[in-house]
């Protein structure tokens, strides 16, 4: 038939092709999500629409390549046609992404219009490459028999495509996207589908194919009786696996920082442990003559393996005594985040790996099309894929990480039920006349540790722990802490686990997935005073605002005192955020929710810009920290020409650099970007008790000198009194005293910033680069050495008063500081 004895040695070349496929595919996949967040956005919504598109791909080509390819063709000729494909649609989605994206913009519609439309454009670009790869297996399976030896190699094949995967996973996280860029990922994705589909066709020309008789297997032996059951198995482990990758990548990001590695990290250990599973299920199908008993026991050992998973996150790893501080090398660290994460999920991986060749061993007949039955089996596992990752984001935006990995126990118990009850049931003690049903002993044998194991994990479900306040608010910084504050709020949304506490001083800390995000810290009180003030101060008059990102509400805040302002659009992406945090910060955002101007907007920031055609005299950008995975996109050089395109005439830009959990090329990289569109920009330091902390940079459409008399005219005035009184708050309450904040300009800065890295949609450098510096607190030193380039402008502070002058006794009596003063 298929694979003749002769050309069996040559399966272990087939299993390196699909190694290929699977470094191909993985590079792809990080590519592909990453170049469309940037078109449809990345809320929960969007992301769900990406992850439906791509996995539904997959399954769609499983389920369609059996049906209309003939089993005639050679199945190593159809696979390397199919990797051809994949790497020429690799490169059109790459070059025609910005045709794509420009059609999205002119066409978006809101609300349900508008994620029809996302999904539309995701399956455009994602539906022709995906349906491919789903096709790439159940092509490869009919050179394979449907024996229990060839099962097992199926299974294999399944495994050596994952390793490939985590390979790829690691190369694209690791090296290619770190050093290079997104195109240079892409063509190296698609050397590798062209040197495999070469493969394959030098291959396909060697070894023999002996095509079933007729024109396909239609006439061959069906699938094995009663297979339904482990359709719906598979279905389910796929959804719990997804599911439960959904739910640890969000507890573990908490715990290690979200940064770019960190979820690199998480996607390879899993991805590996499917692989090692599935391996060691190959080889257990290959010698099970009960598949469906070996499958049944798996799903209940995944209910084990999910509750010590939720145990190891919620009661160990927070608690491991490791301070991040302690090591300046990030690579160090890299090491101690790959322990904890094959500590806590590579035993669920590895059992979800197992599932796969025992459920095609469990439904396998002899002569049966292996394309069918790898198709079948594989979209089964896919859509139930779908599912999860849907199912869980909406699920721990409702009921909570907790009740969430309890509904994966529960639904890993049903499959386990689902395989062992039929097994274990009743049987017809045919040898007893006239009597019905019996439990024999053989039945009874199995019943009991069934209904033993069942209960356990049962009650193993109902010990999960609900993730601690801590970890919610200080993640991997945890162990470093002595004693809690008191939580007032913890919460879980969809896109982002939050807390607020206070300490015992009275001071508030608003926090987002493990770490500060604002507070009544007077160090932050002042930034988040200034990102709103010296824009709106140094607009002539502003009437419309947009704020990114609502955080505790005080940047939103700090326009409500300005009666001038008309409008104040605040764009945040976590619904729970707002109504949730904004009560707690009344005070110092002057209840800014309360306000009739002011307008929320849950979207992601980015998309929001992207798609509206609203224009505003100010925008404020206070985005969560550039470490955090994503937020490198609101510090691109084409995010800050979107936000100059929406700016009216005249209009100002403030943009939040933090200098602390970061490094030098960091910040470079962050102010040399913002340059590039506004060249003339301020920069605007927030000191912390003398010392470099953040940084607040000011971009104008047109350049323009400041009246510092004419500022503090205007701080005098009876409408502004309560902007002085809000800046007098935060020890800004003259104009001398705000405009004292300098710290430099753009040509200034020209011989510090050569060579910086520009960061851009499609060389997301800025979050590879921030990184490997998130355990860093260099910002003093980052802050001396932009003040050895700052003179003051007389060009740009004038007036006709004593006001200049005072000004730049201000800025000159600071303390002279930076490596030329050493």
């Amino acid at each position: 038939m298929r694979s003749s004895a002769s050309s069996r040695p040559f399966l272990p070349l087939l299993l390196v092709l699909f190694v290929g496929s699977g470094t191909a595919a993985l590079i792809y996949e990080i590519v592909w999500l990453q170049l469309l967040q940037l078109v449809v956005g990345s809320s929960a919504v969007s992301l769900g629409v990406l992850l439906g598109t791509f996995m539904g791909g997959m399954c769609l080509g499983s389920l369609a390549l059996p049906r209309l390819v003939s089993a005639r063709h050679h199945p190593l000729r159809v696979y390397a046609l199919l990797e051809l494909g994949i790497g020429v649609v690799g490169l059109v989605v790459l070059f025609g992404m910005p045709y794509v994206g420009g059609l999205y913009v002119a066409t978006i519609g809101h609300g349900l219009p508008g994620i029809l439309l996302r999904a539309l454009v995701c399956a455009v670009c994602l539906l022709p490459p995906t349906l491919m790869m789903g096709a790439t297996l159940p092509a490869m399976a009919r050179w394979i028999e449907t024996t229990p030896q060839g099962v097992s190699w199926l299974g294999f094949l399944y495994g050596g495509n994952i390793a490939g995967a985590v390979f790829g996973c690691l190369l694209a996280g690791f090296y290619l996207l770190r050093v290079h860029d997104m195109a240079t990922a892409t063509c190296f994705a698609a050397a590798i589908n062209g040197a495999v589909a070469l493969s394959g066709l030098a291959l396909a020309r060697v070894l023999p194919y002996g095509a079933p008789a007729g024109d396909s297997f239609k006439d061959a032996a069906g699938r094995a009786p009663g297979s339904w059951p482990v359709y719906v198995t598979i279905a389910l482990s796929g959804m719990c696996a997804l599911g439960a990758e959904v739910v640890w990548t969000r507890l573990l990001s908490l715990m290690l920082g979200g940064t770019v590695y960190t979820f690199s990290l998480i996607l390879a250990v899993f991805l590996a442990g499917l692989g090692i599973g599935s391996s060691a299920g190959s080889v257990l199908a290959r010698g099970s003559l009960r598949p469906r008993v070996a499958l049944g026991w798996c799903q209940m050992l995944l209910a084990a393996a999910i509750a010590w998973t939720a145990y190891m996150l919620a009661r160990s790893l927070p608690y491991w005594p490791i301070n991040p501080w302690l090591s300046t090398s990030p690579w160090l660290t890299f090491q101690l985040d790959l322990v904890r994460c094959m500590w806590a999920i590579l035993p669920a991986a590895c059992l979800w790996g197992a599932s796969f060749p025992l459920a095609l061993a469990a439904v396998a007949a002899r002569e049966m099309d292996p394309g069918r039955l790898v198709g079948a089996v594989y979209a089964a596992n896919t859509l139930g894929a779908i599912v999860g990752a849907l199912g869980s984001v909406f699920l721990i935006g409702s009921i909570g990480t907790q009740h969430a990995q309890r509904v994966l126990i529960g639904a890993s118990i049903a499959a386990a039920l689902l395989m062992l009850v039929p097994i274990a049931g009743l049987s017809r003690a045919r040898d007893l006349p006239g009597v019905g049903s019996t439990l024999t002993a053989r039945g009874l044998a199995s019943a009991l540790p069934l209904a033993a194991a069942s209960i356990l994990a049962v009650w193993l479900a109902g010990s999960v722990s609900q993730v601690p306040p801590g970890v919610v608010a200080y993640g991997r910084l945890l162990p470093t802490y002595a004693a809690m504050p008191r939580f007032l709020y913890v919460g879980e949304g969809m896109n982002a686990s939050i807390a607020v506490s206070q300490l015992a001083s009275g001071v508030r800390h608003f926090h987002v997935s493990g770490k500060v995000e604002a507070s009544t810290e007077p160090q932050d009180m002042r930034l988040q005073r200034m990102l709103g003030n010296i824009p709106a101060l140094l607009h002539p008059d502003p009437r419309s605002v947009l704020v990114v990102g609502f955080g505790a509400g005080i940047t939103a805040g700090s326009f409500v005192p300005h009666a001038g302002v008309e409008r104040i659009v605040v764009c945040e992406i976590e619904p729970l955020i707002p109504g949730a945090v904004g009560g707690y910060f009344a005070a110092q955002n002057y209840d800014a929710l309360g306000d009739r101007r002011v307008h929320v907007v849950y979207d992601d920031a980015r998309h929001h810009i992207l798609t509206t055609r609203e224009l505003f005299d100010v925008i404020t950008s206070d985005p969560i920290h550039p470490w955090v995975k994503g937020a490198a996109t609101l510090y691109t050089k084409e995010y800050f020409e979107l936000v100059r395109q929406h700016l009216n005439p005249g209009g100002v830009v403030s943009q939040w650099v933090p200098l602390y959990e970061s490094n030098r090329d960091v910040v470079r990289s962050e102010v040399a970007t913002f340059l590039e569109v506004f060249p003339d920009a301020t920069i605007w330091a927030n000191e912390d008790d003398g010392r470099g902390y953040d940084l607040v940079l000011l971009g104008r459409t047109a350049a323009a000198p400041i009246d510092v008399d004419a500022l503090q005219r205007r701080l005098d005035r009876a409408d502004h009194r309560a902007v002085a009184a809000s800046l007098r708050d935060v020890g800004l309450g003259s104009a001398v005293a705000l405009l004292a904040t300098y710290a430099g300009r753009g040509p200034d800065l020209a011989p510090w910033l050569k060579g910086a890295a520009i960061n851009r949609d499609r060389n997301l450098r800025l979050q590879y680069l921030a990184g490997l510096g998130l355990n860093l607190y260099r910002s003093d030193p980052i802050y001396e050495e932009m003040l050895a380039y700052r003179r003051f402008p007389a060009e740009l502070f004038v007036g006709s008063g004593s006001l200049p002058d005072a000004l730049r006794r201000s800025i000159e009596q600071k303390r002279t500081r930076g490596p030329q003063s050493r």
